[in-house]
């Protein structure tokens, strides 16, 4: 079954102009030699008498051939179903062939842009949770630091350097995470508070090697020990996901 169609309205085009030697109208050219050589090759040169080409569409595979008759162009529409992967449909005496790209291409043009989600001003998610972590390590170091004080037990390096380079671990952490201007702040709060507590233990690593003794109730409102406290809940109070950084005095 052969149908006329218009390849610029598919978006299609034909390629290969060839003489189809398997066409029904290359028997003109047989009629044309038992009438006389002269007029066979006459039509055989004729646009008119048969010439065939082949249809391709754009990002398909395959090709469907095409016969020009007439000044027109027929093409097999089972081939054109198969190289457009589309079906065919009968409704009595019409032929129904669904496009199914160019049922979709409506559909890609609608898509909505991508929407860019607003920039986050406040602290993020990710530093709060680096941050937070961070702060435990600080508050296992001061409650290691206090129970050996006051169990008279002595403050030594050895023990110390494991929350030295575990704070530092989760301070590069907390650094990493930043992305915003209050997370970029936040990280100045979270040096200081672990520079104090560090500043606390190297005053009795030094009383330790020394072999000076040490009061069990040394830190009872020893200054660097309540501000440690109270820079952590001052940390403590700001540090909601979305909150705008404020300065904490107590950790300067």
């Amino acid at each position: 079954m052969r149908i006329q169609v218009l390849a610029v309205v598919l978006g299609m085009t034909m390629v290969g102009m060839a003489q189809s030697p398997g066409d029904p109208s290359s028997a003109g050219g047989a009629q044309g030699s038992s009438q006389g050589s002269s007029q066979g090759s006459a039509q055989g040169a004729s646009p008119e008498s048969g010439q065939s080409t082949s249809l391709v569409v754009p990002g398909r595979t395959g090709q469907a051939p095409v016969v020009q008759r007439n000044g027109r162009w027929y093409v097999d529409v089972e081939a054109l179903a198969r190289v457009t992967g589309g079906t065919l449909g009968f409704q009595g005496s019409r032929i129904v062939l669904t496009l199914p790209a160019a049922q979709q291409r409506p559909v890609q043009q609608q898509a909505a842009a991508p929407v860019t989600p607003p920039e986050e001003k406040g602290f993020t998610r990710e530093f709060l949770r680096a941050g937070v972590e961070q702060m435990a390590v600080v508050r296992e170091w001061r409650s290691a630091l206090e129970n050996a004080i006051r169990t008279n037990n002595p403050v030594e390096e050895s023990w110390v350097s494991y929350y030295r380079r575990a704070a530092s671990d989760k301070m590069a952490m907390a650094s990493a995470a930043a992305s915003t201007e209050s997370d970029r702040r936040g990280i100045g709060l979270l040096q200081s508070e672990m520079g104090m507590i560090a500043q606390l233990t190297d005053r009795f690593l030094a009383l330790r090697s020394n072999l000076t003794y040490v009061d069990p109730t040394s830190l009872d409102n020893d200054p660097l020990d309540q501000k440690i406290l109270a820079c952590a809940q001052g940390m403590a109070a700001i540090a909601v996901p979305g909150g705008m950084f404020e300065d904490v005095a107590d950790c300067h």
